[in-house]
């Protein structure tokens, strides 16, 4: 009983020991990062008032020595405490995965140390998954159009992406009679996902793909530039502008309702008719860094600088 107490005595002696040193490690890493910190500090700030009119260079050139002198310092105290350190008693073991390590083949060395990461990257994700699973458990949120009688045979929802041709020509022909000085280019390379060109007035032009009755991809150009999906525009305010185009259609997005999501997109981009007349609402200024207001609220569809909404 005596010998057995001795012994955990002794682990526990040789845990703490081996935590302190370890804390001894982090420490005197936390404190080299601190002193390189200092180091690039100093360096962009260069000559600073405080070094006077005369020799300001050597006191520079001093003072530089001295922090680079305290890193060094720092880097061998770090060196220290890392060899104090108790080295683990093995290899990480994954079972037969082991025999990998013996390989002579030099492309399959590496393996074992690789597949060990993945191992430790799963581990991770499966205890932040529980984590994350007891969380949503706890704050569950019940949709009013998820809440149905089980006694009721549900409905079967048609599927968004699967429409005929002739309910997104009607959508687009509707659309196309709301705003007059829009003009709609309708091409399906691919039946029956149309390529539709939106020419907003002599501003821009906007070339959209659907699939079925979702906005898939939007590509904001100027008049003279391709009509190439996959490129995009050479100008910088047309490509801030095909940014938030895509935020804008992630937001209206709705499966329940495809057609008026459709419709909120196209009535949000409408504002952009004035993006090159338009001052920002919070600043009051047309230009910022060279840019007018590319985005516009979702809501008011104001306009605002990228620095301002």
């Amino acid at each position: 009983m005596c010998t057995f107490r001795f012994i955990h005595i002794v682990q526990n002696n040789t845990m703490e020991r081996d935590i302190e040193q370890l804390n001894s490690a982090l420490n005197a890493v936390k404190v080299l990062r601190s002193n390189v910190r200092s180091v690039f500090e100093s360096v962009s700030n260069g000559l600073r008032a405080d070094h006077g009119d005369e020799g300001k260079e050597t006191k520079f050139l001093y003072e530089l020595q001295e922090l680079l002198t305290t890193v060094n310092n720092n880097l061998r105290d770090v060196e220290n405490a890392v060899a104090n350190l108790t080295p683990p008693p093995g290899a990480f073991s994954l079972g037969n995965t082991t025999f990998l390590s013996q390989e002579t083949t030099q492309e399959r060395q590496a393996l074992y140390g690789q597949l060990v990461n993945s191992y430790k990257w799963t581990d991770k994700i499966r205890e932040y998954s529980a984590v994350a699973g007891n969380i949503l458990a706890a704050n569950s949120f019940n949709k009013t159009y998820k809440t149905y009688s089980t006694t009721k045979r549900r409905k079967t929802q048609t599927s968004q992406h699967n429409v005929q041709p002739d309910v997104i020509e009607n959508l687009i022909t509707s659309i196309d009679r709301l705003f007059p000085d829009v003009t709609f280019t309708t091409n399906r390379p691919l039946v029956p996902n149309p390529v539709i060109q939106v020419l907003l007035g002599r501003v821009l032009k906007a070339i959209i793909a659907f699939k079925g009755l979702m906005i898939e991809w939007v590509v904001v150009k100027a008049h003279a530039e391709s009509n190439d999906l996959w490129t995009e525009s050479r100008y910088k305010v047309f490509r801030k502008v095909t940014e938030n185009c895509h935020a804008a259609m992630c937001h209206f997005h709705s499966p329940l309702m495809p057609e008026l999501a459709i419709r909120s997109f196209m009535h949000w981009f409408h504002s952009y008719i004035s993006l090159f007349n338009a001052p920002c609402k919070r600043c009051a200024n047309h230009l910022n860094n060279n840019l007018p207001p590319t985005w516009r609220d979702l809501r008011t569809l104001e306009p605002y600088h990228e620095e301002c909404k």
